[in-house]
């Protein structure tokens, strides 16, 4: 190589150098702390027909300062769309902010990212509203065209997402500030959050941290992150954001203890204290008496109590009332407060959200009354109103002229729809305009009004069969854990703190106060301890006596040795697979009558965590169902049912009759009547014998 070769490549390489020396100055600068939240579409593609619209919702935290807001969408349009007529709107929380017209390059696919006016926001949930209006090529030339055509179409894919860069607020509101961080979605999101016990935790101690992991579960709204429980350690805490800590007293690091407000008489109180506000937050929750550490646990597990505590610290004694309120479950359910409108033609939908336990499914002779009124300038032999219950049609009627000041439709609830849980309401108008191809927008739009006299009334029944189609039940029976008792191994390793951690997580979504009850034991446990729980015995065949003792109940068996699962009657398992797999079973409990055994176990606890994952969160759930499952390390999950029954037995007639008020008040009634007619003979009769006594001695 000669020297002007050399000076050439020289100079090559020092080019190639000043943006790498450029951007590493860059990423040495100290950032102003912003962050991105990016909330993805939700649900499945999504698309636009004519003249039509699209909700998202997407959440900003009130310990948020928002710095700015774009909104990234990704969609296609029809091939024969016109681009010049055609036209997207983008209304955040009802105030428009953005229109433009789609491209037809590149197939009609793109991706544009639009700034959003951060003013339009407010705390909580948002609505982006996407609004389009679609029209193909030769409809300009058309004096009428029909609006809503197969090829009118704008397919939204849910990569689409809203952004949006802040950054938070200084954290000074206390233990309740801290709390709405702790299961903030943000934090959830990063991994920042960490609940951890004390290294070997005693009983109380996961008991305290189980209810105070179900609370913050429930603040939880990402579906497909949960909340970590680990032992307290500094290489666990060091990356993270925001730490809590239950400990008996004499467990807690001497670095936290000595922050502790030490005028505090741990022998007869418990403290929830704040500690490290300004490097890393950590509620630490401690007491020298078990009952008062699980007590300041279940305090945790009461969001409406946490959310009022605005100082950094929480003494509580046994006089201190924690419990949440009793749910109660009403018969009557009404759907709106003040009414709602439904405004433009064509279809219209209103959606409620009913709330039941889940282990509360409908039964028979529930009804829907929807009190309703509509416009008069419909065209009355297309137009009507139609009720469903999880998307699945109940019925429907065709609007009339005379009834359109005040008109009613009555709904049975069929059971055949074995709706268990939470449901949706659908009430969907089609408001069909005369002759709307032709008629110009003379400005009197259509519209529906749902009453709040619109109301349900729901009789339900307890589900409970043992299959997993009908989790957490038995762990939970209305809202409230119901005689649980975990078995643990004598030592545990961070997958199974992990799978412990999964288990509650769940739960704790599903659980509605902290009034139940939970207790912790190692494999070492009596029969009589677990004689009336409902148990969830986690660990292998080595590890836990539990699951050990009842290898012969089990559906997926172990090898005498415990190296591997073996083949049953569902399925033929291979030796090398049987150890690489976990398994989820539910049976009834070989300790007592009427209760439930779950095994969460694998022959490694690394198969163990794998297969707790399904039962983790709603968005794994669904491949949960029969009494026993399998995962494998590359995902495949297999459900299987073992039990011969096919359901509950029916209910017996007085069954029936107690389920239902309305029916057990009649019953009531007529025995009343019954009751009173005889007695009234009885009376006569007697009377009547009286006289004819005294006749004869006359």
């Amino acid at each position: 190589m000669n020297k002007k070769q050399i000076m050439m490549w020289a100079l090559c390489l020092s080019l190639l150098l000043i943006p790498l020396q450029a951007a590493s100055a860059a990423a040495a600068v100290p950032g102003d702390g912003r962050l991105t939240y990016e909330t993805t579409f939700t649900g499945s593609d999504s698309s636009l027909t004519g003249t039509s619209s699209q909700q998202q919702y997407f959440t900003v935290m009130d310990y948020w300062n928002v710095q700015d807001l774009k909104v990234n969408l990704h969609f296609q349009i029809s091939q024969i769309t016109e681009d010049q007529i055609s036209s997207v709107t983008l209304s955040l929380n009802g105030s428009p902010f953005y229109s433009f017209r789609p491209s037809l390059q590149n197939n009609g696919e793109q991706s544009v990212t639009l700034p959003a006016p951060k003013s339009f926001l407010k705390q909580g949930v948002n609505t982006l509203s996407i609004q389009g209006y679609l029209r193909t090529a030769g409809e300009n030339n058309q004096v009428c065209y029909v609006d809503n055509t197969p090829d009118n179409w704008l397919h939204l894919f849910n990569s689409s997402s809203v952004a949006v860069a802040y950054i938070p607020k200084a954290l000074d509101g206390g233990i309740s500030d801290f709390s709405g961080r702790f299961s903030g979605m943000d934090y959830v999101k990063r991994g920042q959050s960490l609940l951890s016990v004390p290294d070997h935790a005693t009983g109380s101690e996961l008991e305290a941290a189980t209810y105070a992991l179900s609370g913050f579960a429930k603040a939880n709204t990402l579906a497909d992150k949960t909340l970590p429980l680990l032992p307290y350690s500094e290489k666990a805490v060091r990356d993270r954001g925001l730490v809590v800590l239950l400990a008996l007293a004499d467990h807690v690091p001497g670095r936290l203890k000595q922050q502790l407000d030490a005028s505090v008489d741990l022998e007869e109180h418990a403290l929830i204290q704040l500690l490290d506000k300004d490097s890393q937050p950590t509620l630490v929750v401690t007491s020298k008496d078990e009952s008062l550490l699980i007590k300041a646990g279940r305090l945790l597990a009461n969001r409406q109590l946490v959310s009022q505590i605005s100082s950094d610290k929480k003494v509580i004694d046994d006089a201190t009332d924690v419990s949440s309120p009793a749910l109660a479950i009403s018969s009557n359910v009404t759907f709106t407060e003040t009414g709602d409108k439904l405004t433009g033609p064509n279809h219209q939908e209103q959606t409620y959200f009913v709330t039941l336990p889940s282990n509360r499914s409908i039964a028979d002779s529930g009804k829907i009354s929807l009190d309703f009124r509509y416009a008069e300038n419909l065209d009355f032999g297309r137009s009507l109103v139609t009720v469903s219950i999880n998307d699945t049609p109940i019925g429907s009627k065709r609007l009339t002229k005379e009834l359109a000041n005040g008109d009613i439709l009555n709904l049975a609830i069929p059971r055949s729809l074995n709706i268990s849980g939470n449901f949706s309401v659908t009430v969907a108008f089609d408001l069909e305009m005369n002759n709307p191809i032709c008629t110009p927008n003379t400005g009197e739009m259509p519209w529906a009004y749902i009453s709040k006299e619109t109301a349900m009334h729901l009789n339900t029944k307890d589900r409970t069969d043992l299959l997993f189609n009908n989790y957490p039940y038995p762990f939970l029976r209305d809202e409230i854990y119901n005689h649980v008792a975990v078995v643990l191994p004598q030592k545990m390793d961070n997958y199974t703190y992990q799978s412990l951690a999964n288990i509650f997580n769940l739960l704790g979504q599903y659980a509605g106060g902290n009034t139940g009850d939970i207790h912790y034991y190692t494999d070492a446990v009596s029969a009589e301890n677990l004689k009336n729980n409902n148990i969830i015995a986690i660990g292998s065949y080595a590890d836990n006596k539990v699951i050990r003792d009842n290898n012969d109940k089990l559906y997926f068996r172990y090898s005498k040795d415990g190296s591997t699962i073996l083949s049953n009657e569902k399925i033929s398992i291979d030796e090398q697979y049987g150890a690489e797999i976990g398994t989820l079973q539910l049976l009834e409990s070989p300790y007592g009558g009427g209760r439930g055994f779950m095994a969460v176990t694998g022959v490694s606890t690394e198969e163990m965590y794998l297969v707790s994952k399904l039962i983790a969160s709603d968005k794994d759930k669904w491949k949960v169902y029969g009494d026993g499952v399998t995962a494998d390390k590359d995902g495949n999950v297999s459900a299987y049912r073992f039990k011969k029954i096919a359901g509950a037995d029916k209910d017996s007639v007085i069954e029936q009759i107690t389920e239902r008020s309305d029916v057990l008040g009649f019953v009531v009634a007529v025995v009343l009547a019954v009751t009173l007619v005889i007695v009234s003979l009885l009376l006569l009769l007697r009377k009547h014998m009286k006289k004819r006594g005294d006749k004869r001695e006359t």
